[in-house]
């Protein structure tokens, strides 16, 4: 069976990670837009890379559970690329909250399942987490290890206190990292290196991206 590398988010972020650590390896293109993954899938494909796509919406544990049945049926996962999401400008907090932060947590709770001994993970975040004033460290600690199905009932994340699209999408990348740093100690135990939550210092792909 082949080594499997499974991008979530076929814009070019995800692309070029994509370029840079699947030769040799399949790809399994994810995404919510079936047009926007087989767009993706023929450049990767003419550049010479092993693909196959399919849909997933990250704000649902059943879809990524497919995902993840879908991947693990053609070969080993060694590599989890997640680059969707939605931006401020883009969708409201609530929207935000249930893509970027929860849809996350569970894409690393369901992949660090099933990655493989010598596999790793990129979590695409944003500089705009590290603009959110400082958090407490009881905050700190929900965010990083409540489990994902519970993480949305957080007070710190109901929406008197979740004022806006933009401080929606702060805690949800500043959640990101410390969720990143979290899985990173359960993905060790099954002989995989760290996953990374990288910062994006350009625009995020669009929800037809996601």
């Amino acid at each position: 069976m082949s080594d499997v590398v499974v991008v979530v988010g076929a814009g070019s972020i995800g692309q070029a990670i994509a370029r840079r650590v699947s030769a040799g390896k399949h790809v399994v293109l994810a995404d919510l837009n079936q047009d926007s993954a087989d767009a993706a899938a023929e450049v990767l494909s003419n550049a010479g890379f092993d693909v196959s796509t399919t849909t997933v919406d990250v704000s649902s544990r059943d879809s990524i559970q497919a995902l993840v049945k879908e991947a693990t049926a053609r070969g080993n996962v060694t590599g989890l690329i997640h680059a969707a999401g939605v931006s401020p400008s883009q969708a409201s907090p609530a929207t935000i909250l249930a893509v970027d932060l929860y849809g996350t947590a569970v894409l690393l709770e369901e992949f660090g399942n099933v990655i493989a001994p010598g596999g790793s993970g990129v979590v695409i975040a944003s500089q705009s987490g590290h603009r959110l004033g400082a958090l407490t460290a009881e905050q700190n600690a929900a965010l990083a290890t409540t489990p994902a199905d519970e993480m949305l009932t957080l007070p710190m994340l109901q929406p008197d206190q979740v004022t806006d699209s933009l401080n929606a999408y702060q805690l949800a990348k500043c959640g990101n990292s410390l969720r990143v740093m979290a899985e990173a100690v359960r993905w060790g135990k099954r002989g995989a290196a760290s996953t990374r939550s990288v910062p994006a210092s350009f625009s995020r792909p669009s929800r037809k991206m996601s």
